[in-house]
């Protein structure tokens, strides 16, 4: 049985898509002749949909372009343009800025939720992932449901096991969804002002978020990435060296796609004494830092933690070297001046240079300068892998996050209690951990795909003020998802209450604290519609 499920198009299809995308039978692949603001469309449409990019591009986009003016493009089979300069520049002269100049626009597609995490640890790409919350997972791809196969696990005497138990996973979660839905809709009643569409999209909405915990990290997803060159390589050279094969693999597939569109910017990934040198640096470090580990803590913690959010580090003259930052622009002074003068301040001379700094912000996109990087924060996280998986894609900050195991235990739904669905959903957590305990042994690192998304998982983030405002306030928005909206409220609190930086705090002003929503997407959907409806 074949790792992924090739798409089936008619002819004429093939006919469209051939000029777009550079392989129409594989799960990675790259867009091409397409306007910018098409491509970007595409990626936006694609982590709500449950389409394939290519299926959706057909149904959707194909009506409203122009394609008879480039009949003669055939994309899958690359592109044969000269590269003499490049060559030269790039890999004779070793001049990396030059792969910062051209980007891509690639297509992931059947990836596990481990392997997203690994496509998303650049932090200078952008990134699209396909949403639990807008997509039913029960949905069956190729007649199968959707989680990762991996061939050396299928092909061992835990094989059976492995497919039993993930359907099993996927049957509970397809069970309890519309019983999820009836017990939102006996308990929320529909405003009269909402349409049918909006309230069930919402409740349907409502029933995804509380039951993806449910589902496995083995379960698949698709991924829009864009990133330059640079960030490409970067990435390959990264996954190349992972231990988790699937990584392996699909970037094999992926240094295929981008050879068509961008071959001078990766010449280096596969070159023994360039890329494959420095792949292998990465795996010498990580194996060598596992035996450390292992010798510094030999036996594993007691497990089953309860969540928690944990300010580990700070600096506490921060808010003195934030105002004096503020200053410095606006000054003929040096820095160690002006900070001097400012510890001299009173508070409400400090808090003057602040509000004048930042001004009125009308909404949270409106963000204040750089001087709020004068101030960093570091965390310490335990909470679910599904709100993990959300915070995760914040890329300007510091992320580390350890092996997901079912050590630290699960979170489950105070709404699945509420509907008396709680020994499902235990049945279910139970049924995953067993499963990695049976993969532990022989595939240590295929183990974690039998992890349901409510067990917990323990990240560091490391954040400066700046970016902290912006997740902060994004994070806690009351369409966001119950879990993630915690961590991002504790961390909120730790930055005034622990660190004592009240100013700070004062500053991220769109940070909501109000408790959940009924229906968390209730005002986004009536402002989708909305939109819809005007002219």
């Amino acid at each position: 049985m074949s790792v992924y499920v090739a798409e089936e198009f008619t002819s004429d299809e093939e006919d469209i898509l051939r000029r777009y995308f550079t392989n129409l039978d594989r799960p990675v692949f790259a867009l091409v002749n397409l306007p910018e603001v098409v491509k970007g469309a595409l990626f936006a449409r694609y982590s709500r949909s449950p389409k394939s990019l290519r299926r959706l591009f057909l149904d959707e986009f194909v009506v409203d372009l122009d394609i008879t003016g480039d009949q003669t493009v055939d994309a899958t089979v690359g592109l044969t343009r000269a590269e003499e300069l490049y060559q030269t520049v790039f890999y004779d002269y070793g001049d990396d800025s030059v792969a910062q100049l051209g980007g891509v626009h690639l297509a992931c597609e059947q990836a596990s939720n481990l392997l997203t995490k690994i496509l998303e640890w650049g932090r200078l790409m952008a990134y699209l992932e396909q949403s639990t919350r807008y997509i039913a997972y029960d949905a069956r791809i190729g007649g199968r449901y959707r989680y990762y196969r991996d061939p050396d696990v299928l092909q061992s005497g835990l094989g059976t096991r492995y497919v039993g138990d993930m359907d099993r996973l996927f049957d509970t979660y397809a069970e309890l969804v519309p019983t999820l839905g009836e017990f939102f809709k006996e308990h929320i009643p529909k405003d009269p002002a909402d349409s049918d569409f909006v309230y069930r999209q919402s409740i349907r909405a409502k029933a995804f978020d509380a039951l993806r915990g449910i589902l496995p990290a083995a379960s698949l997803s698709n991924v829009g990435i864009y990133g330059t060159g640079q960030g490409y390589e970067q990435l390959l050279l990264r996954m190349r060296a992972h231990p988790l094969p699937e990584a392996r693999s699909y970037a094999a597939m992926m240094l295929t796609e981008l050879r068509k569109v961008i071959p001078s910017f990766l010449r280096r990934v596969d070159v023994p004494d360039r890329g494959v040198a420095w792949s292998n640096y990465l795996a010498e470090t990580r194996m060598a830092m596992d035996e450390v580990a292992a010798k510094v803590f030999p036996t594993p913690g007691e497990g089953n933690d309860p969540p928690e959010v944990t300010l580990v580090d700070f600096d506490p003259d921060a808010e003195v070297k934030m105002v004096a930052s503020m200053l410095y622009a606006y000054t003929d002074r040096s820095e160690t001046e002006i900070e001097a003068r400012v510890r001299a301040m009173t508070t409400d001379e400090r808090l003057a240079v602040v509000r004048a700094y930042c001004g009125e912000r009308a909404n949270r996109r409106h963000k204040p300068g750089r001087a709020l990087e004068r101030c960093f924060y570091r965390f310490d996280v335990l909470t679910d892998y599904g709100a993990f998986r959300d915070l995760q894609r914040h890329r300007m900050l510091t992320i580390e996050w350890q092996r997901l195991t079912p050590r630290h235990g699960y979170t489950r739904p105070e709404s699945v209690d509420a509907a008396g669905q709680a020994d499902r959903f235990d049945e279910a957590m139970a049924r995953s951990a067993s499963l990695f305990d049976a993969l532990d042994a022989d595939f240590h690192d295929q183990a974690p795909y039998a992890v349901a998304l409510a067990y917990r998982i323990r990240f560091v983030m490391q954040l400066n003020a700046r970016s902290a405002m912006h997740m902060l306030e994004l994070r806690t928005t009351p369409q966001g998802h119950p879990a993630y909206r915690w961590v991002a409220q504790q961390m909120h609190e730790r930055i005034a209450q622990e660190a004592g930086h009240h100013a700070v705090a004062a500053l991220m002003t769109y940070v909501d604290h109000e408790p959940e929503p009924e229906l968390e997407r209730l005002d986004a959907e009536r402002r989708a519609e909305a939109r819809r409806r005007s002219p």
